[in-house]
């Protein structure tokens, strides 16, 4: 179930990039890339200070 999940949100972001209208698609489409990682990395340092913190 997972692997199909996967293989549906793949995204080519090269492809989309070259097929992009103009310059704000291409930056649009750059953020939201990495928006998520970038969630993800601050999800994960949140819950390591708390998680650290709770120990003192």
């Amino acid at each position: 179930m997972t692997a199909l999940i996967l293989l549906l949100q793949k995204v080519n972001i090269n492809e989309k990039i070259k097929n992009a209208p103009n310059e704000g698609y291409q930056i649009g489409v750059l953020i939201g890339s990495y928006l998520p990682f970038v969630i993800l990395v601050l999800l994960a340092y949140w819950t390591y200070t708390r998680a650290k913190n709770r120990k003192e």
